[in-house]
């Protein structure tokens, strides 16, 4: 994949929407009781990483091609407009005001609405309230068709079933967040 097709650098919605809610539901699941966290439509995995997390693989997919310098890994499961999500978030923190920074995700998208590139970037725009006019450059993710901007790409593998990946713009490049696209994909049967 030539390095000319990457010229988009547009600073998407999906950080705001990953680093609020990983931020939000790390604060919630440190300071609330589990009966309250068990109220929500978010449920976050901590502890010590599971088998699955050392691993590489979440929701059937491998995880593979990790950029250096990623912190600590955190497990988020989740439901909107019945497409549901399984994503897992590394974050470095907290810095000196306690703050913790996202440093990539990547995340299993399925729903039956799901039936083409087109219709996963359309539910994208309305999921990550993007601009109807948004930016994308078409890639290659292996071998699935999908859609780059500058610091995320998604990915239709299947009807139903396709795959985001989005990363620290600030501190990763564009190559690191296809050569993590790369290898995050659905494990051989």
């Amino acid at each position: 994949m030539s390095r000319s097709l990457l010229g988009s650098r547009v600073m998407p919605s999906a950080r705001r929407i990953v680093t609020g809610s990983a931020v939000v539901l790390a604060t919630l699941g440190l300071a609330t009781t589990a009966d309250a966290a068990t109220s929500s439509t978010y449920s976050v995995v901590s502890g010590s990483p599971s088998t699955e997390q050392k691993a590489g693989t979440l929701d059937g997919f491998v995880i593979e091609n990790l950029p250096d310098g990623i912190g600590t890994p955190s497990d988020f499961e989740y439901e909107w407009e019945d497409v549901s999500f399984h994503s897992r978030v590394w974050e470095t923190g907290p810095d000196a005001n306690g703050a913790y920074k996202v440093d990539l995700t990547v995340k299993t998208i399925r729903g039956e609405k799901l039936t083409d590139l087109e219709t996963l970037k359309n539910f994208l725009v309305e999921y990550e309230e993007k601009d109807p006019g948004w930016q994308l450059t078409p890639v290659k993710v292996g071998g699935y068709d999908g859609l780059f901007a500058g610091d995320e790409v998604f990915y239709f593998i299947e009807p139903g079933v396709a795959a985001e990946v989005t990363i620290d713009h600030d501190r990763f490049t564009d190559e690191d967040v296809l050569d993590t696209a790369a290898g995050f994909r659905p494990e051989a049967p």
